[in-house]
């Protein structure tokens, strides 16, 4: 039983959301230090609310959200909505304009072991704990994760297809997205949408780690409340819900870039991967996205001076020791973080999620660059995760490495702020939710 509810969230007053474009910020594990930078300018941006500005920042963050209710700088609506989100893009290399439909409600935050909300990668440890301060210090959710829902028939479409005609908002952000927010307040049609979820599965697309920081908050509160019903605000999430059948479910493939390792040396690593890979050297490294495109198990390796092409030897792939389902086993991402990560640069795999040797880079020039300029000593080129593997990793109960996907376009933030501060979160007696 997937529950959502209706929210009645904080958003900016009538005169500030003329100029939302200015006020919509990254989310916070993919916001730049330049764009945060240029971003901390603006005194009313959402990003002092989601990636609030250091020292003491999550204190910094809760002193500067009852400044800007008091003031009037953001407003809570009177009545329950189910908000309208779409987004529109278009993908490198296709000309046809992708519209990617969903909503954002509240959705009540549940332990993994429930098999209501499922994960489909790990997460790192640091950045849960960061998420866990600051929802303590603001009790709101300053930006909405991303969940998927199956539905071939497409039944709540239509409804969000009518809303969106009225938006609230429409602008175009920092990914060149036309991100457009509309809202239903009708109670028969949100009671079809809360209705159709119930019986639903929702597969964790993006926000792992705003998540896991909504569990750790919910145990803590439930500990420390002794009258405890359930209904209460720190139950639940705020999720954006879209459908996993809908052709503009985009996913980009995340690489890994790798420093710091002592007596880091190409041809050692070169040695150990004959083992179990067919290596073959590129002339041209801007090109090995491009060569590896579509091929299982197959990687890009960018070393300073030279790139090379590795495809694991199927016969190889029952070397894998880690105890995970065949499934998994035959990721991609199992095999570089197993054969690769693991074995040829001595990696444990227990190690990873918090190594200070591993980062994550979506954009291959950046990735290419990096290692020219000397910033990595190597880049692990990868190809994208279908839909269907992840359905198949989560079906299995367990998960992929972190950051093992990047679903474009990211939701951006500043377009509401979901509270879960209890005299805040209480349904109005008006309301028939």
């Amino acid at each position: 039983m997937a529950e959502i509810i209706p929210i009645r969230p904080w958003r900016y007053n009538h005169e500030l959301s003329q100029r939302i474009d200015e006020l919509a910020s990254p989310l916070f594990d993919v916001v730049t230090e330049k764009q945060r930078a240029a971003l901390y300018q603006n005194p009313y941006n959402s990003i002092h609310l989601s990636v609030p500005k250091p020292p003491y920042a999550a204190d910094r963050a809760g002193l500067l959200l009852e400044e800007w209710k008091q003031k009037g700088v953001i407003l809570q609506d009177k009545l329950p909505a189910i908000y309208v989100y779409y987004q529109y893009f278009k993908v490198q290399g296709i000309a046809k304009e992708f519209c990617r439909k969903g909503f954002i409600c509240h959705i009540r935050t549940y332990d993994w072991n429930e098999g209501v909300i499922l994960r489909h990668e790990n997460t790192i440890p640091k950045s849960v704990n960061d998420r866990i301060e600051l929802l303590e210090k603001i009790e709101l959710h300053a930006s909405a994760t991303h969940g998927l829902y199956t539905d071939g028939s497409f039944t709540l479409e239509k409804y969000m297809d009518e809303a969106i005609q009225s938006p609230l908002y429409e602008t175009e952000d920092y990914q060149g997205v036309r991100d457009v927010l509309a809202a239903i307040h009708d109670k028969g049609v949100i009671q079809q949408f809360l209705d159709f979820i119930e019986p639903k599965t929702i597969i964790l697309a993006d926000g792992h780690h705003r998540y896991e920081g909504s569990l750790y908050y919910k145990h803590k509160q439930q500990e420390q409340n002794p009258l405890h019903t359930g209904k209460e605000g720190y139950n639940y999430h705020l999720m954006y819900l879209t459908n996993t059948e809908a052709d503009d479910l985009k996913i980009l493939p995340t690489h890994r870039l790798i420093q710091g390792i002592a007596n880091f040396d190409e041809e050692t690593i070169l040695k150990k991967l004959e083992e179990d890979f067919i290596i073959k050297p590129i002339d041209d490294a801007d090109t090995i996205n491009e060569v590896i495109v579509g091929k299982p198990w197959a990687f890009g390796l960018i070393f300073r001076e030279n790139a090379y092409k590795i495809r694991l030897k199927p016969e190889s792939l029952p070397k894998i020791k880690w105890h995970f389902p065949d499934v998994v086993k035959a990721l991609d991402l199992t095999v570089m973080h197993y054969f690769v990560i693991e074995k040829a640069l001595g990696i444990p795999g227990k190690d990873q999620r918090a190594s200070e040797n591993i980062t994550f880079d979506r954009s291959f020039s950046d990735c290419l660059n990096k290692v020219i300029q000397g910033k990595a000593q190597l880049a692990i080129i990868t190809n994208e995760v279908s839909i269907e593997d992840i359905k198949k990793v989560c079906a299995s109960g367990y998960t992929m490495p972190q950051k093992s996907t990047y679903f474009y376009p990211k939701v951006i933030g500043g377009f509401l702020f979901s509270t879960i501060k209890e005299n805040e979160f209480s349904t109005p007696v008006y309301s028939p939710f």
